[in-house]
């Protein structure tokens, strides 16, 4: 019954999915997230479900819809974030266009379309007299700044409306094959500030300390780690100098560190304050501070026993079993984990070319997201 149902209301939900989407919403646009999340609100009165919202001054304001607020057994929790990377402007408008069997635009795979089939499992669930146990959707508004934009409140929301679940679905995109993922690396950045000493270009063997210089020597020290399973660095942003004729005075970059273990963290600190010491370039001094940290989603018991249950679920279902993965990047399932609530992360819609102008989702994969929430929250 569930199947028929989500494939009858799938229609009503791909255009949602549309009006959401051609909504600009990238991180620091409070105006365009609200936007979103006010439109969702709407919906969530017209169906009658509890909804509780944390204002925000700076972010966007974090949603927690619930149905079935009153049942007695543990909540089930899906979960997504409706903020975009894109910057304002990026996409014609309307900002959403469908070809063949998918739709591209800013959020239509990350995140935004696991919200949108969240919604539709939980529609599907009330019209198939669902009651047993409560459904929310927590709705994230600044996941892809690791929640700098909130000062972490926004996760501190997720975390404490998730509290006593038994269990937390994280709708980011699946992977190939039906694959979710289980633990994630975290994700530390610091900056680096070089100061060195002006002189004129063509004095440069005799004045001057070229703040440049000093940072391609330590930047060549940061990107020698490179280990899948362990620590990777990138320096992907620098600044510096002033002119082509003078020697750099001062020179900025920013290093981004992923780690798989709290230990590796420790290690990463450890060697930025000796690189960041040693000295290559004679009367330069650097300053390393760190600037972000989205902590890793280690390895969990309680998650891979959750992994094992919902395959259960899925045979007996006649759904096809999920694989599972270590990702690469960080996510806000990693705090849930932390909090020992039992989490599955990238189980939502199936898309590709994230984060680029020509992200797409697979239309049909919004009700196939949906149904295999839907299943887990009725038969776990």
């Amino acid at each position: 019954m569930l199947t028929k149902t989500i494939n009858g209301l799938s229609a009503k939900y791909l255009n949602m999915l549309r009006d959401i989407c051609n909504i600009e919403s990238p991180t620091y646009h409070k105006e365009g997230i609200d936007k979103v999340g006010e439109y969702i609100i709407s919906f969530a009165k017209e169906k009658g479900w509890d909804i509780e919202v944390l204002e925000l001054e700076n972010a966007g304001n974090p949603i927690c819809i619930t149905m079935n607020k009153d049942a007695s057994l543990e909540p089930i929790v899906f979960s997504g974030h409706i903020d975009t990377v894109h910057p304002l402007g990026l996409f014609p408008s309307p900002a959403v266009t469908v070809d063949g069997d998918k739709m591209y635009g800013p959020g239509v795979a990350d995140c935004k379309g696991g919200v949108i089939s969240s919604l539709l499992a939980m529609d599907a669930l009330e019209v198939c007299g669902f009651k047993s146990r409560p459904v929310k959707l927590i709705i994230q508004t600044d996941e892809e700044t690791g929640s700098r934009t909130s000062g972490k409140k926004t996760v501190e929301f997720m975390v404490e409306k998730s509290r006593g679940a038994i269990a937390f679905l994280n709708t980011e995109e699946i992977s190939a094959n039906n694959t979710v993922t289980l633990s994630r690396k975290g994700i530390a950045r610091f900056e680096f500030t070089l100061h060195g000493v002006a002189g004129h270009s063509a004095k440069c063997s005799k004045e001057g300390a070229s703040a440049i210089l000093e940072a391609a020597h330590k930047i060549i020290e940061l990107e020698k780690f490179k280990d899948e399973h362990g620590i990777t660095c990138n320096c992907g942003v620098i600044s510096g100098g002033s002119v082509a004729n003078t020697v750099a005075e001062e020179c900025k970059f920013t290093a981004d560190f992923r780690y798989a273990t709290i230990e590796q963290l420790d290690e990463i600190k450890r060697n930025v304050k000796e690189i960041a010491e040693a000295v290559y370039t004679k009367d330069v001094t650097c300053d390393a501070v760190q600037i972000s940290d989205r902590p890793c989603m280690p390895v969990s018991k309680r998650n891979f026993d959750l992994f094992d249950r919902i395959n259960e679920i899925y045979e007996a279902c006649g759904l096809p079993t999920l694989n599972y993965r270590h990702g690469l990047g960080g996510s806000d399932a990693a705090y849930i984990t932390i909090a020992d609530i039992p989490c599955i992360d990238s189980i939502g819609v199936y898309g590709g070319k994230v984060h680029s102008v020509d992200e797409y989702v697979v239309t049909k994969s919004i009700a196939e997201a949906a149904l295999r929430l839907a299943c887990i929250a009725a038969n776990i």
